[in-house]
């Protein structure tokens, strides 16, 4: 815990001891300090801010009010141009600014600086505070980086076998595409193959269709649906009897000469001609 030692009560009427102090400084004084009692610490210093006296005990005074208002950096400016009060509390509080501010280093070096100027349980409170501070700020920021270098370590890790784990899924995806791709063709080439199957098919039942037609165009059938050139059921009948006729008359002619019969040429004939044999002496 940080301490500040305050003299603004004390300081502030010290200022009514210079030349230039006046009944109205002293009012502003009161009103500061009461404002300051109050916690209104900005008001205090702006108020002592308005005196016209130029002292390092108003810088001063001004440098505490803003240090309680929480505004540093100003209350550094306001210190820095408060020499000449006592030193050591001067740079004891400018250390405690700079420890509110994390400057841990400039915190520590005025802390040492008003050691130096005067032994004070307050200041060397502050200054073993301050340092312990260091350090386990160092200790952190080195587990931070540890972490960092971890995380780092990690990301590259990641980003590697990411790199390999694309690399993979790419080859697989162009295995992929490539048998995908032989299919395709492979099914392209059936189609194809098969087209030209089917087609060479057709081909083939046009040609025999058209032999079959060519057929038919050289023999046609009659009304009846008999082919042309074959013969009619009188046509048969007649080469029947024909055929009869000759198996009758060869055997009446080997029936004849076996019996010394004289042949009777037109026994088989109409009866012209058979009056005609009679005719005819055949010895």
């Amino acid at each position: 815990m940080t301490r500040v030692v305050f003299t603004l009560f004390t300081i502030s009427y010290a200022l009514l001891t210079c030349a230039n102090a006046g009944l109205t400084d002293f009012k502003t004084i009161e009103k500061a300090h009461q404002a300051y009692e109050a916690k209104e610490y900005g008001k205090s210093a702006a108020l002592l801010n308005d005196i016209d006296a130029k002292s390092p005990q108003k810088q001063y005074d001004i440098g505490n009010a803003l240090y309680k208002d929480k505004k540093y950096d100003e209350a550094l400016e306001a210190y820095d141009k408060a020499e000449g009060v006592d030193e050591s509390t001067r740079l004891h509080n400018m250390g405690n600014s700079h420890f509110q501010k994390k400057e841990l280093d400039k915190a520590i070096e005025s802390y040492e600086k008003a050691l130096k100027l005067k032994e004070d349980e307050d200041t060397k409170f502050n200054l073993e505070l301050a340092k312990k501070q260091k350090k386990k700020k160092e200790e952190e920021k080195k587990k931070q980086d540890q972490k960092d270098k971890k995380d780092d370590q990690k990301k590259d890790q990641d980003k590697k076998e990411n790199k390999d784990d694309k690399k993979d899924q790419d080859k697989k995806n162009n295995d992929k595409n490539n048998k995908d791709k032989k299919k395709q063709d492979k099914d392209k080439k059936d189609k194809e193959q098969k087209e030209k199957d089917k087609k060479k098919e057709d081909e083939k039942k046009e040609g025999d269709k058209k032999k079959s037609d060519s057929k038919k165009e050289k023999k046609p059938k009659d009304e009846k649906g008999d082919k042309e050139g074959s013969p009619s059921k009188e046509e048969k009948k007649k080469s029947n009897e024909e055929k009869l006729k000759e198996q009758e008359l060869k055997r009446l002619m080997k029936k004849m000469q076996k019996g010394k019969t004289p042949t009777m040429m037109y026994q088989m004939g109409d009866d012209k001609k058979g009056q005609q044999a009679g005719d005819v002496k055949p010895w």
